[in-house]
């Protein structure tokens, strides 16, 4: 339970995070980067910015079928 607590407290942005998220829905990254993600970022920031980019990313295939189906 402490382990739970301490990862909260990381001092990573949310921008940080949202950058590393964006990344992980891309497919591609360093494995340096990946490791001080993983040290860095807090748990979550983490689940918000995945709900937010999966969000973002079912807006944007929604508005790609409307302008397809449009024409």
């Amino acid at each position: 339970m402490s382990d739970l607590k301490e990862a909260s407290r990381r001092k990573a942005s949310f921008g940080a995070t949202m950058k590393a998220v964006f990344w992980s829905f891309f497919g591609v990254r360093k494995r340096k980067d990946y490791e001080s993600d993983a040290a860095g970022l807090n748990p979550v920031h983490v689940v918000i910015a995945g709900i937010l980019g999966a969000l973002i990313f079912i807006a944007i295939l929604i508005t790609i079928v409307k302008l397809v189906v449009a024409k």
